[in-house]
Formats: structure tokens, sequence, C-alpha cells
């Protein structure tokens, strides 16, 4: 699914599911550089992210993967 991940002001990441018109916090990352591994957001849900560069510039929409459920 198609996902744009997104900081606030405040240095928060959120994403943006847009074909649930979703937006929720990411509250947990696997990894501290973000990319290539799971992040859970405030409503539950796991979502696996892409490989990319550690220092890709956001907002970037990403194809990501729903885990679970």
């Amino acid at each position: 699914m198609k996902v744009m991940i997104r900081k606030n002001a405040e240095g928060h990441l959120f994403a943006y599911v847009p074909k649930k018109d979703l937006e929720e916090p990411i509250v947990s990352q696997q990894h501290p550089h973000l990319w290539g591994g799971s992040v859970t957001l405030a409503n539950g849900w796991t979502l696996e992210l892409p490989e990319m560069a550690e220092q890709t510039r956001l907002p970037v929409t990403v194809e990501a993967r729903k885990v679970g459920e």
C-alpha cells in the first residue's frame, strides 16, 4: 500500500495512508534510521518499510506492507 511518511515541526514521524484517509503517528520503529524495517503506528498497525538511503528526505511516499491482523 502507498504510505506517505513525514516529520512535523516538533520532529515526530507520521504515516498517512491515502486509500484509508488515515494519518497516525509512528510510535516505534525497528531501526533508528527508519528504512528497511518495521514501524508501529498509534492505531496498532505494523508496516514494513522498504530499504532506502538513511538520509532520504521527508516527506516521501513509499510502498509499504501491512503486517499482522
